[in-house]
């Protein structure tokens, strides 16, 4: 007779299982759509020339994903979609981590007036509603690339700030890190040897969440025309200009609504698989 106790465990094996595969399905996807970001605007045609004697052509083998209302291949205006959303939203979580870390490393580690100092600046940001800070720098910068990554970066690093900060104070106070600054080790050493692999693994599952929340900002702010404008091919704004015929070119918002999903998707499933709970 199986106990509840074997069940728990069994329970628990199973999930643990599960882990890599979903890390191996979420890593092929983001595999997947990274190479038709790389490769595809290099082989397909430019995502802007105008072809009105093409209006709303329905989808062929020679054009899978149709024409949009300007001619437009909706394929090549997706591949270089997928691509700045991937590139824009890496640059900002790699600011925003490097940002934040280093920040949340040394208000943990000097403490007094530079950790009120950072821990006030902070709870700034964290009065701010995050969509709203990048709202405010993309408005301002009028719908400019570089803005909208300003923006982006500076809603995020704060998170990175506060849970590196609460996680550096604890390692530092831990028996090894006395021990190590007993022995006259330095810094470098308790860094390499006791930080760094505490934060590496919670960083990699920020930078996860931060990916999507790039890419659904990004989306969002175009979805409204705040972030970047036409012509330039973005997936919140291919979306939008979709709308109007939904019902007679249903391929137009599918194919954006698509691979947002995907992009979403796989990297929440990378970050599951990496959660150590």
């Amino acid at each position: 007779m199986t106990t509840p106790l074997l069940e728990a465990a069994a329970t628990v094996d199973g999930a643990r299982r599960r882990r890599p595969l979903t890390r191996v399905v979420a890593l092929g996807g983001l595999l997947a759509l990274a190479v038709f970001a790389v490769i595809g605007p290099l082989m397909l045609p430019d995502p802007a020339a105008q072809d009105l004697s093409r209006y709303l052509e329905a989808p062929t083998l020679a054009e899978p994903l149709g024409r949009d209302d300007y001619g437009r291949s909706v394929l090549a205006r997706l591949a270089h979609a997928a691509r700045l959303s991937l590139v824009l939203a890496a640059g900002c979580v790699a600011t925003a981590l490097v940002l934040g870390t280093t920040a949340g490393v040394v208000s943990a580690w000097l403490g007094g007036w530079v950790d009120a100092l950072l821990r006030a600046v902070s709870e700034a940001f964290v009065a701010i509603p995050a969509l709203l800070v990048v709202l405010l720098v993309s408005a301002l910068g009028s719908g400019g690339i570089w803005a909208l990554y300003l923006g982006l970066a500076l809603a995020q690093w704060v998170e990175y700030f506060r849970v590196v900060r609460a996680r550096t104070g604890l390692v530092l106070g831990s028996p090894a890190v006395e021990a190590a600054r007993l022995l006259r080790l330095g810094p470098v050493h308790v860094v390499r040897r006791h930080l760094w692999p505490d934060l590496r693994q919670l960083l990699t599952t920020l930078a996860s969440l931060g990916m999507v929340t790039s890419i659904l900002a990004m989306s969002t702010l175009g979805f409204v025309k705040v972030g970047l404008q036409p012509p330039r091919a973005e997936l919140g704004l291919m979306i939008t200009d979709s709308f109007p015929f939904y019902d007679i070119a249903p391929w137009l918002a599918l194919a954006p609504v698509t691979v947002l999903f995907l992009l979403t998707v796989c990297f929440l499933g990378l970050r599951t698989s990496e959660d150590p709970s």
